[in-house]
């Protein structure tokens, strides 16, 4: 198995694949050509000694990523949109000429902080709100048990409801791909459609994983930092409070389970590991589906150019960067 990090997510008609040092996005358009973007990205957790410190690493990933994923999301609907302009000039006969769309660094912050504004609202403040109305806020572990269980419920909720919209199903069958195209890698199998299709589409350390692993973590760190401050207030936290105090709590939440994640696809073969990670792969049952092989080779490009491997013999056109 190689001794290397791969990770990535779906696109918009497309995959994008991250290793220590490149990200590479590869979206398939109507022609049947593979656009592929690669550009060159070191962590600062690599960067800098202090963030890559086990906990904190994990945080600064986490707000990394955001950023990586969100630039992905954007070139992939820039190749939708071109793709669209170029069908529009052909139905009436005109000559269509590519523009190449400068990223706006001012917006794409904008849209990260706006994204976890309204994740933070969703799966976080609401479910405080929801617990403060069975009036159990002196009960520290019993409210954020209520807390966490509703904060997985809404998340379930939200991957079933956008499963159900059809644009959606394409998205989660390359997020399937995506999973596909690690594992064969992962296990050293060779990267064509014919092997990779193969092996599973749900993966032990997916996003979604993840996100479970935080929404149980969060019950440990929250209830500790409740109790706390029971004792020493003498009274249970309000609501906004609360709120303040396990919002800033938050980077400690992902960051301890970054590191869950990351022992948990080390030990994945370990039998408390299974029982750990068997809710995230379950939940992947509805945010994969099963990809086709052309949804793999793409997958495959992006996988192999993020790495540094050389290409398969398919039809790829690179952007510049």
């Amino acid at each position: 198995m190689p001794d290397l990090a791969v990770g990535g997510q779906a696109v918009i008609e497309g995959v994008m694949m991250r290793s220590d040092d490149r990200i590479a996005t590869a979206v398939r358009i109507p022609s049947g050509e593979i656009k592929i973007k690669t550009d060159t990205f070191i962590s600062l957790t690599k960067r800098h000694k202090l963030l890559g410190l086990p906990i904190i690493r994990g945080a600064v990933s986490f707000i990394e990523m955001l950023f990586v994923g969100i630039k992905s999301l954007n070139f992939s609907a820039d190749v939708a949109v071109s793709e669209i302009e170029r069908e529009e000039a052909a139905k009436n006969g005109q000559e269509y000429h590519e523009q190449k769309r400068k990223p706006n660094s001012l917006l794409l912050a904008a849209t990260v902080v706006l994204a976890m504004g309204v994740g933070i609202t969703i799966f976080f403040f609401l479910p405080l709100a929801l617990s403060s109305l069975l009036n159990i806020q002196k009960e520290a572990l019993q409210f954020n048990l209520v807390a966490g269980f509703i904060r997985v419920a809404l998340f379930i909720l939200y991957v079933w409801g956008i499963s159900l919209l059809g644009d959606f199903k394409r998205v989660f069958a390359y997020h399937g791909a995506e999973h596909k195209s690690i594992f064969a890698f992962e296990s050293g199998a060779k990267l064509i459609p014919e092997d990779v299709v193969a092996y599973s589409r749900r993966h032990p350390r997916c996003g979604t994983s993840f996100i479970l692993i935080v929404a149980i973590f969060a019950i440990l760190i929250y209830s500790i930092s409740d109790t706390l401050f029971a004792i020493l207030t003498g009274h249970a936290p309000t609501l906004m409070v609360r709120f303040a105090i396990h919002l800033a709590l938050l980077p400690l939440v992902a960051g301890g389970s970054y590191e869950l994640l990351k022992l948990s696809g080390k030990t994945r073969n370990s039998p408390i590991t299974r029982v750990l990670i068997a809710p995230g792969l379950w939940i992947q049952n509805i945010t994969t589906k099963e990809p086709t092989p052309d949804q793999i080779e793409v997958a495959i490009v992006a996988l192999e150019s993020a790495m540094g491997i050389k290409e398969s013999n398919l039809l790829v056109k690179r952007v510049p960067v």
